[in-house]
């Protein structure tokens, strides 16, 4: 439909500022509240059969009936319908369906708000401040509340059968559990499918942790689809590689070496650190698995009777560290750091700092589910150098691999 510059000209004729345009009282607010009403006019006649005075032309001898009054919350604030009637009670409007209050796209800002994390009197303001409307916490809070379905769903939906590399890690909140304030960790898998793309597989809220949580985690996996993971990498979560292990039992668990490193810091005063972090660094950026060992030994004679902690713990944890040799050094990065997965968990942690505490562990999924949801829209492309990996997991792992 085109709107002639005369009809523009004749609705502007005593424009003088933008408020005329779009304020509170402004044409654009009476214009959308006059074409509603006069499109649920239209809508009615069609239904009945007949115009405003003409002859009744339905067989059950239905006509008007008055009107009813609706307000509709949206970006132009309040907007005060006349909804038109019928005796029957049959007429179903189309435009603005009945117990519909709000605006279409309106739910969607204010999940919107909510996924960057403001909280629910937080949009209450923001929304009377841009748009002029009040709306109740109880509203958004329903409206919220709407996507814990989804979140369910999405926590249950089938997943691909092979992962090559899939990455644990954690973030920790406070959620009230039986009127008492605890401090929970809520676990991200993030996979990396066949295709080097990042795919968040799910999260799970800890209320014990240990090997009995993380088998009931990598179980799930499996039921939901997953038959084979290459390799799992890990920052020492405990009780997890004998899990992983458990279930899938070809599986290869990758510690993260950015986090070993900080734990061996941990044991380093101030002046000593750049020191022993140089001579570790010298170990995991070996050539092969024989050169790491040499530097390990190197490490041991000069800092072991230093720092026994670090060298009992690298020496302990030797078969989970050393998986990523196997690969060239462009193949290592993607390895053997979960950065992929703790970028992650900061954009998590910027919508949560505002928080004291959540009010439930529903509260907690139903947030970070949307806040999931946004950050996943960024990973466009795959992963970079991923061809090069992809070729040398289907070299290693040739039996495995999916017919695609």
């Amino acid at each position: 439909m085109t709107v002639s510059n005369e009809l523009i000209d004749s609705l502007l004729t005593n424009y003088k500022k933008p408020e005329d345009l779009i304020g509170e009282h402004g044409i654009l607010k009476q214009l959308t509240k006059r074409l509603v009403e006069r499109a649920l006019e239209v809508e009615l006649a069609e239904h009945l059969g007949h115009g405003r005075h003409e002859p009744v032309a339905n067989p059950t001898g239905n006509t008007r009936n008055g009107k009813s009054k609706k307000t509709l919350k949206g970006e132009f604030g309040e907007l005060p319908l006349e909804i038109p009637r019928d005796r029957h009670g049959s007429f179903e409007p189309q435009i603005i369906p009945k117990h519909q209050t709000r605006w279409n796209g309106f739910d969607d800002k204010i999940l919107s708000l909510y996924a960057r994390g403001m909280t629910v009197r937080e949009i209450q303001a923001h929304l009377a401040e841009m748009y002029g409307t009040e709306v109740s916490p109880t509203l958004i809070s329903s409206v919220t509340d709407a996507v814990i379905e989804d979140a369910r769903a999405w926590q249950s939906r089938p997943l691909d059968t092979v992962y090559p590399i899939v990455y644990l890690d954690c973030i920790h909140v406070k959620v009230r559990d039986a009127g008492t304030v605890r401090t929970k960790a809520v676990y991200l898998a993030l996979g990396l499918n066949l295709s080097g793309e990042k795919e968040l597989l799910g999260l799970w809220i800890a209320q014990t942790e240990g090997a009995k949580f993380w088998l009931q985690v990598v179980t799930e996996l499996k039921n939901r689809g997953v038959q084979d993971i290459f390799i799992a990498c890990v920052d020492g979560l405990k009780g997890f590689p004998e899990a992983i292990e458990t279930v899938y039992p070809k599986t290869a668990v990758q510690l993260c070496i950015v986090h070993l490193v900080r734990y061996s810091l941990n044991y380093v005063s101030w002046k000593l650190r750049k020191a022993v972090a140089a001579d570790l660094r010298t170990i995991y950026t070996a050539a092969t698995v024989e050169e790491a060992e040499i530097r390990l030994d190197e490490f041991e004679a000069k800092w072991g009777a230093d720092f026994p902690t670090i060298v009992q713990s690298w020496r302990r944890n030797w078969a989970r560290i050393i998986p990523f040799f196997d690969y060239p050094p462009e193949i290592r990065r993607i390895i053997y750091t979960t950065n992929a997965i703790e970028s992650v968990n900061m954009g998590l942690r910027k919508i949560t700092k505002n928080r004291a505490a959540f009010p439930s562990d529903e509260a907690v999924l139903k947030l970070f589910y949307l806040a999931l949801l946004n950050i996943s829209q960024k990973w466009t492309m795959p992963l970079q150098n991923w061809k090069a990996a992809l070729n040398r997991f289907s070299i290693m792992f040739e039996d495995r691999m999916p017919i695609r």
